[in-house]
């Protein structure tokens, strides 16, 4: 295997794979695949096969080496990780032995400019993490005040998004919105930091990343999609960043985790089985020195579970917050 450039390390990586606890002969699922730091993990371990996802055709090309290294044992496809499911059907392994996920932005499409994810670069406010659909500039100038407002306070959790959208609403009625820079300087005009507090624009990047690509959307999903293709006795392990994103995936694994209580009322009720039993009941996070090495690690949790035998249920419906077809319909 190809040494790995230390700056694509994922964070909590030799955690997440020793939660999956990958063996001779095992399949994995790497959905999110990135720079292909779990992958590469997952491989060290001999008689293992990984199927890479990403919906990143960047991701997928500079996946390549690897999968020439590997020989065989690493399948790259370009999708998202909310279809896991059909992906692994695809290619001929309708159940697997440990599904991973790193929730959210990479830091290669951070710096990459062109991508228009960060608010430290002047370029075009595109947000997409893969390149077709609306750009964020696009849900900038058309989605309505209110729309605007929901979108930066149920995603970004930003407590002026009122104003912030009553700002972005009377800067594109001079001219359209469509660089990083441009929408800084209407944030910065009515959200102040203190000295030492995150950058103004921090929150609404993060609400309109996050929209753009539906990414709470997808996780939620995706969980659904592992726990079908997972064989009794499989791994999913997540790492996710922010508040947001853990809330969900603890639910969902607190939730499956259960056994459903009976009534004594209601004898005929077969008590329900969970779906999965928790590795770690208590989110892992990052150490000092990772911390110190990627200040990105200070908000990262893994969490871990391994299926049971009991069938698999419906993801359910999507939590009621605005939606990205709705809102670029102006609904």
């Amino acid at each position: 295997m190809t040494a790995p450039d230390p700056r694509h390390i994922p964070v909590l990586g030799r955690e997440a794979v020793e939660a999956l606890n990958p063996r001779d002969g095992g399949v994995y699922v790497d959905a999110t695949f990135g720079a292909g730091g779990y992958s590469r993990m997952i491989l060290q371990t001999p008689g293992t096969r990984v199927i890479g996802i990403d919906r990143d055709r960047t991701a997928i090309a500079g996946g390549f080496e690897l999968v020439d290294s590997a020989e065989g044992r690493l399948t790259l496809v370009e999708d998202r990780f909310s279809h896991l499911a059909e992906v692994c059907a695809a290619q001929g392994e309708a159940l697997v032995d440990g599904v991973v996920m790193d929730v959210g932005v990479s830091s290669m499409q951070i710096d990459q400019v062109e991508r228009g994810f960060s608010f430290r670069f002047d370029g075009p406010l595109d947000m997409r993490m893969s390149h077709d659909g609306p750009t964020a500039a696009d849900v900038v100038a058309v989605a309505s005040e209110a729309d605007l407002a929901n979108i930066i306070y149920i995603f970004g959790e930003e407590r002026y998004s009122r104003a912030v959208a009553k700002a972005i609403i009377a800067a594109r009625k001079e001219a359209p919105i469509v660089t990083t820079h441009e929408l800084v300087a209407i944030i910065s005009k009515v959200v102040w930091a203190k000295p030492g507090e995150i950058h103004p624009a921090t929150r609404t990047f993060q609400a309109l990343r996050i929209f753009v690509n539906e990414e709470l959307d997808e996780l939620h999903t995706a969980l659904a999609a592992a726990e079908r293709v997972l064989k009794p006795g499989g791994r999913l392990a997540v790492v996710s960043f922010h508040s947001l994103e853990d809330r969900i995936v603890k639910n969902f694994m607190v939730e499956r985790s259960k056994t459903g209580g009976g009534s004594r009322h209601l004898p005929e009720i077969a008590q329900s089985k969970p779906r999965f039993s928790l590795v770690n009941k208590r989110p892992i996070i990052a150490g000092g020195e990772e911390v110190s090495a990627n200040p990105r690690a200070r908000s990262a949790k893994l969490r871990a579970a391994e299926r049971t035998d009991t069938p698999a249920q419906d993801a359910g419906p999507l939590p009621g917050w605005p939606s990205l077809d709705d809102v670029m319909r102006g609904g």
